[in-house]
């Protein structure tokens, strides 16, 4: 029978619809599998379905209500097609005016950002003279050089925040889906706060003069930033943009905190089992924090199609991402924090609060 079906995984290549949404299209009776496997739970497609699971992809991608679609797929192969042309110009007058009202809150809201701007202070000075301790400063660029952005369609993100306030450095880097913060002290410096942003190409030529275990001299001089150690210098041009208010981003601690060892997490995460985000570009590693304190890599059937994707107690992140977190933070343990499917995961320093990451969720279905 199977070599007459295509497999779940056949099946979201040829359609364009995730695995995950397929099996969520499942559970909603939406489209259904021919066969499933009474002992393994795979799931089997007939031929003639693809066709039907191409035509939900479009509706989906078009954002069409799943009650409409349901009436769409029931209506589809009838000779009288008035009921779907009558729910596809629907919703397509919906979609027009929903786009009309969008236009009219991003003009009030592009006005608003207009007042702001000419009301607001910037958080940056003419003139700031500081040192750091050279290890300290390389810890924590090392820290959140991993999450720093290189979409050249925010441009703002590509850099490591330096927000120096008081006796403290913060900084931070986020490419929207992690966001790493590191703390160092700061030594010669009781001004206000001051925020600007390195350049990731500058702040990594910064980074490559911190071999020593001296002090070194940060200075800024209106948009442009220097960093002095010993006979080295790395100096340029800070981003003209404004960082977001990071602050705001950060999680409450997570109800489910894990202790991990960080070399056996990582082999976990490398040899244990993924599934494929929708677009089939990245793997997922889907994590559990068990009743005992302990962190499992969740197996989600052999084939990434027996498992219920939505259980409440489990976390999809990408792995990748969470590798190169596990490795940035520079410690053989760390402190997993994990609060729901849809909240950020928390990797944190046991022995250094301030020194974190945070990486957010995937979602599992459609």
């Amino acid at each position: 029978m199977e070599n007459d079906m295509r497999s779940i995984g056949e099946m979201a290549r040829d359609s364009g619809l995730g695995v995950s949404a397929l099996r969520f299209y499942d559970r909603a009776g939406l489209l259904v599998p021919a066969w499933v496997d009474p002992v393994s739970g795979y799931r089997w497609y007939e031929p003639a379905q693809l066709e039907e699971a191409r035509l939900l992809a479009r509706l989906r991608r078009a954002g069409m209500p799943l009650a409409d679609i349901r009436l769409v797929l029931a209506s589809w192969s009838g000779t009288d097609t008035d009921l779907v042309r009558k729910l596809l110009t629907a919703h397509l007058r919906r979609l027009e005016s929903g786009l009309s009202d969008a236009r009219s809150e991003f003009s009030a809201l592009r006005a608003l950002l207009d007042q702001r701007e000419n009301l607001m202070t910037s958080l940056r000075t003419a003139t700031v003279r500081l040192t750091f301790a050279a290890p300290e400063l390389a810890a924590a660029l090392d820290t959140v050089r991993f999450a720093a952005s290189t979409d050249p369609e925010l441009p703002m993100l590509g850099g490591v925040l330096f927000d120096i306030e008081g006796e403290d450095l913060h900084l931070v880097a986020t490419d929207r889906y992690r966001l790493a913060v590191a703390r160092a002290a700061v030594d010669g410096y009781d001004g206000r706060r001051v925020q600007v942003i390195v350049p990731t190409p500058l702040a990594d030529a910064m980074r490559a003069l911190l071999h020593g275990k001296g002090p070194v001299r940060f200075s800024l001089d209106g948009d442009r930033v220097t960093l002095e150690a010993g006979d080295g210098q790395a100096a340029g041009r800070c981003l003209d943009h404004d960082f977001p208010d990071y602050r705001r981003l950060l999680p409450p601690a997570g109800d489910h905190r894990a202790l991990v060892e960080v070399a056996d997490f990582r082999r976990a995460l490398e040899t244990g089992p993924v599934r494929s985000d929708e677009t089939g570009t990245h793997d997922l590693s889907v994590l559990r924090v068990e009743d005992d304190g302990t962190v499992t890599v969740c197996a989600d059937g052999d084939a990434g199609d027996a498992g219920d994707a939505g259980d409440p107690g489990r976390v999809a992140v990408n792995r990748e991402f969470l590798l190169d977190a596990l490795a940035a933070a520079g410690r053989d343990r760390l402190v997993l924090e994990l609060t729901a499917p849809t909240a950020p995961i928390a990797i944190r320093r046991p022995d250094d609060e301030e020194g974190f990451s945070i990486l957010m969720p995937v979602r599992l279905q459609d």
